[in-house]
């Protein structure tokens, strides 16, 4: 005996019964709009028919954009990258090549995971990279989705994603480098804790000066004596250039001429040797040298 099941009554018409239903309610009926966007050609009235379709299949888009947030990126930029999405499958679209939603659906969803591959990590790593990544991750889950199951070595990840332990490496580590730190991170839980940024380096000005030094030292002992003395006094006994005249018999004016040209020389003999210096860089100009 064969039981009829149907919700519909026995006496209702078969042209009254219900109308399927399609699988969601943002797939709207297109097909005319597709026909009339294929028949146009490049003008007013095909950019007319393109925004009625975007607006009419946006609903889709941003359903599609909602399966992906929590992920570390706004809903707003998701509706964003999906909305594109959308766009270039209406543009690719072929009528006579089946329905539209059947089409868009892979086409939108590839652009927003085209998206976090590209967009949402920290460091710019290879897609080679990116793609040891997602291996080295699902073969972590797979391997400790038992209760209790310890972390898996390399060699059992390598093992069980049929990957070489260099390659596992390399995955594990773009792992950690999806998301970075903020320097402001708190790196100690105690009372004293200190932030990421506090443990960085800074440039320190003092190697510019020892580098600086060093250079002047054999201009300064090609000077003539009389010359170095001047700048001895000048810059290490910190005399000023009358005391110096006077100690030297000499006028101020002369003594003045004598700095100047002692430091232009030294200065100039130093860029002539680091522009001579294979795999240097453009000189730096000094104010002096630095006896």
């Amino acid at each position: 005996m064969f039981i009829d099941i149907s919700t519909s009554r026995p006496d209702t018409p078969a042209d009254q019964a219900a109308p399927a239903r399609r699988p969601h309610d943002d797939a709207p009926d297109t097909a005319a709009l597709f026909q009339r966007l294929a028949a146009a050609g490049d003008g007013p009235e095909r950019a007319a028919v393109r925004d009625e379709l975007v607006s009419a299949w946006l609903p889709m888009a941003h359903r599609i954009a909602g399966r992906f947030r929590d992920r570390g990126e706004s809903l707003e930029d998701l509706r964003q990258v999906a909305a594109l999405g959308l766009v270039k499958a209406i543009d690719r679209f072929d009528p006579d090549r089946g329905a539209f939603e059947s089409y868009a659906v892979p086409t939108i969803t590839g652009e927003v995971k085209r998206h976090f591959r590209d967009r949402m990590w920290a460091l710019r790593v290879p897609r080679r990279v990116q793609e040891l990544r997602n291996k080295v991750r699902v073969a972590r889950r797979e391997l400790t989705q038992n209760p209790g199951s310890p972390e898996p070595s390399v060699a059992a990840i390598a093992a069980h994603a049929g990957l070489t332990q260099e390659e596992v490496n390399a995955g594990m580590e773009a792992i950690d480098s999806f998301s970075t730190l903020s320097l402001d991170a708190e790196l100690s839980a105690g009372g004293d804790g200190y932030s990421l940024a506090d443990s960085l380096g800074a440039s320190d000005s003092s190697y510019d000066t020892v580098v600086d030094r060093e250079s002047a030292k054999e201009g300064l002992r090609r000077l003539p004596e009389r010359e170095r003395a001047i700048l001895y006094m000048r810059f290490f006994e910190d005399m000023t250039q009358s005391r110096i005249a006077d100690r030297l018999g000499i006028s101020q004016m002369h003594v003045s001429r004598l700095i100047s040209r002692s430091c232009a020389r030294v200065r100039d003999e130093v860029l002539a040797e680091r522009a001579n210096r294979p795999g240097d860089g453009r000189p730096r100009p000094t104010t002096g040298p630095t006896p």
